[in-house]
């Protein structure tokens, strides 16, 4: 189904209001493109920065909102029309490169499988695109986004599939005693750089979806991410029961009556909609445990067309692969036994199987597992850093007892141009050369590193801290004005906070084991550190809890009754309500990167990727991806690289190694400036950051890794077969 007639509608109304001279500004509104090409961030910036603001960095509810007058000012202003001319220039190459006769790396790729075969379908719980579309809860959204970006950027062939949620993911409020509250804002669908997809007769799709005999249909919403069209799942239709139309309304329900409703709909739903676009995927890939019930409704396919359940099963398994990201044994979804039939009841006969039969399929010891389900369907399988392949391998063993379990891990990254400041950028533009970030895998384009000049270097890293300094102030301004704050919030927030002094971060999901409060062990000796007048430290935390994880919400709490003391003055921040826009400013601003999970219970972590491409040290656990990436010059470890059986023995050794190698090398390191002010020594380690975690831990990488190791093989492996659920 061709819904581009309709999209140009859409997208043909917004260009209407604008001058002819700058019409393509409303395409460009409508594709993602945007969101990893920060001077187009910044020409909308430039035309009005108050309004930009206000509505929150949203292209398409700015072009509708922006006065006419400040419109026409801009074909009056040579400047902005050349960059204008220059972004449009680089966006229609990028879109219509092939037309142009360009090539895009998988075109090139000596193994990739013909566009007959169709295109990898990506499914998601969560994509964490943008902050203006708040689809995501942490690091697994962040990641699904990249690898659609990544995709986009060489070429590989990608759909994607998740949710659109009526109220995003809550916003966090700091009670003056630093108790999370959650907020829920309704997402005005129409304002948003979405287009509702509609069949060739003009009408909206709506797929549906039978849970417990009753029908749940949905509409489909597409975000167009470059090249790659994301396909989004909306339940809240009149005709649908009320507990249906709010499927997809939060993120996560802790009620496994909703979840699992909710992963219904993605995996058979997801499916349904494919197959009414008449999209055909080569490869289907399952982000996670979530959307393994779409192995479930592509067996029932085949079944129906006569063939029989074991020989489809193993069609189905053939062209599909997983990857699961979580090391916690409660991280992985599972259902009663009686609630899996209650919702599937008379689904198993679609595939030829008993109820007892079809429960064997996912069975967990007794329960039926999300994760088993897509372990066992599924020819391939992947973590998501070299520990946590180990560990997967271990908590999966009993599903193997004759043989080792067939996971293998791709290290997760994340995607350069999303991430990495534009003032940084320029620097590297200038020392590394135009279209250096195509070339970011080859060893020669990091020995020109060493060209750039340390005051060059130096001078970009205050910028940038300059910025989140600024940043901080602003929000805690736009706070203040509320007249909903208490003074002590104020400060908290970072008013205080110097642009010149040591500044650490710390931002991700606060569940406990990624110990959040471990730096608080010694409190007397961390004012000592923080509160040095010749060599003062801060400390910038951020992050939220899941509403329901109590034990989170009350480490947010022990967290900010240190931070609000006196006694901390004001070196040590929390920054609420942390989003994409929060963390861009932190990871592109802090001098290092603090991560302290409780090993091995950081599957990868990728904030620290981010941090480091941008000149921040990482200072971290030796878990997940910086087990890899530590070689002793580009950042610091805490602890040693063994896991032990007591857990408080661990918090204590890892606490004394944090307070150590901060006091002894981190800080002497940071303050040893030269005459003219430069800390020469610590910018060889910020040069070492980069030049190892840049090439080696993005999503380009990453995605030539997927498509080497997974996607081509089994692709090659289904076209000597001739999969059946292809056609």
């Amino acid at each position: 189904v061709e819904d581009l007639s309709v999209n140009e509608v859409v997208v043909e109304s917004l260009c209407s209001l604008l001058p002819q001279r700058i019409r393509q500004l409303g395409e460009l509104a409508y594709n993602l493109w945007w969101t990893w090409h920060p001077e187009v961030q910044r020409l909308f910036q430039t035309i009005d920065r108050v309004l930009w603001e206000r509505v929150y960095h949203n292209p398409v509810r700015f072009l509708r909102e922006v006065p006419r007058e400040t419109l026409v000012r801009v074909l009056h202003n040579p400047h902005l029309l050349a960059e204008y001319d220059a972004i449009i220039r680089e966006f229609t190459h990028y879109m219509r490169g092939h037309e142009n006769g360009s090539k895009t790396w998988f075109s090139q790729y000596s193994g990739a499988w013909s566009p007959e075969q169709g295109p990898v379908a990506y499914f998601s719980f969560e994509f964490g695109l943008h902050e203006v579309l708040p689809m995501y809860a942490g690091g697994l959204g962040i990641l699904a986004a990249d690898h659609l970006k990544e995709a986009s950027d060489l070429g590989v062939p990608m759909v994607g599939v998740g949710f659109l949620y009526l109220l995003g993911y809550f916003k966090q409020r700091i009670t003056e005693d630093g108790w999370q509250e959650a907020d829920y804002e309704r997402l005005d669908f129409e304002h948003l750089p979405i287009t509702q997809v509609h069949n060739e007769a003009g009408d909206p799709i709506v797929p549906c979806v039978e849970i417990a005999g009753r029908p749940v249909r949905f509409n489909v919403w597409k975000a167009q991410v470059g090249r790659v069209p994301l396909y989004l799942i909306d339940t809240d239709l009149p005709e649908n029961d009320p507990k249906h139309r709010v499927l997809t309304q939060r993120l996560y329900s802790a009620e496994l009556d909703t979840r699992i409703c909710q992963e219904m709909v993605l995996g058979i739903g997801g499916v349904r909609l494919l197959r009414e676009l008449k999209i055909e995927p080569a490869l289907w890939h399952m982000n996670e445990g979530h959307p393994a019930f779409c192995t479930f409704e592509r067996i029932r396919e085949l079944v129906a067309r006569g063939v029989p359940f074991e020989q489809a099963r193993e069609q189905v398994r053939r062209n599909t692969l997983f990857t699961t990201h979580t090391p916690v044994p409660a991280g992985n979804d599972r259902f009663p036994n009686w609630l899996v039939a209650q919702h599937f009841n008379g689904y198993w006969e679609s595939l030829g199987l008993t109820r007892e039969q079809f429960l064997a399929l996912a069975d967990d010891r007794g329960e039926f597992g999300m994760t088993p389900l897509a372990l066992r369907m599924s020819a391939k399988a992947n973590g998501v850093s070299e520990l946590h392949g180990q560990v997967s391998r271990a908590m999966w063993q009993w599903m193997y007892p004759d043989r080792e379990p067939p996971i293998s891990h791709i290290t997760n990254g994340v995607h350069v141009r999303t991430w990495l400041a534009r003032r940084m950028k320029r620097l590297l533009d200038e020392y590394l050369g135009a279209g250096w970030l195509n070339r970011l895998d080859d060893p020669k384009t990091w020995q020109l590193l060493d060209e750039v000049p340390d005051e060059d270097l130096w001078e970009v890293r205050k910028h940038l801290k300059r910025k989140l300094a600024a940043f901080m102030r602003e929000r805690a301004r736009a706070k203040w004005v509320t007249h909903s704050q208490h003074p002590v919030q104020t400060i908290a927030s970072g008013v205080m906070i110097d642009p010149n002094a040591l500044t650490i971060g710390f931002a991700r999901r606060f569940a406990t084991y990624k110990r959040a409060s471990l730096i608080l062990r010694d409190i007397p000796r961390l004012l000592r550190l923080i509160n040095d007048p010749a060599r003062p430290v801060q400390i910038i935390y951020a992050g939220k809890a899941h509403p329901n994880d109590e034990p989170g919400k009350r480490l947010i709490q022990t967290l900010y009754r240190v931070i609000k003391n006196a006694d901390t003055a004001g070196r040590m921040v929390f920054i609420e309500d942390y989003d994409i826009n929060v963390a861009r400013h932190l990871v592109q601003g802090v001098d290092v990167w603090l991560n302290t999970p409780r090993r091995p219970y950081e599957a990868s972590g990728t904030s620290g990727m981010k941090a480091g491409m941008n000149g921040a040290l990482n200072f971290s656990v030796l878990d997940g991806w910086w087990r890899e990436a530590w070689n002793g010059k580009n950042g610091w470890a805490i602890g040693e690289d063994r896991t032990l059986d007591d857990p408080e023995e661990q918090d204590r050794l890892d606490a004394e190694s944090l307070y150590n190698t901060l006091e002894r090398e981190i800080i002497p390191l940071y303050y040893t400036v030269d005459d003219a002010g430069v800390p020469r020594e610590w910018l060889k380690w910020v040069r070492e950051s980069i030049r190892t975690i840049t090439p080696q831990f993005s999503t380009r990488r990453m995605l030539k890794q997927y498509v080497t190791e997974m996607y081509a093989p089994l692709a090659a492996e289904c076209a000597s077969t001739q999969c059946a659920d292809w056609h």
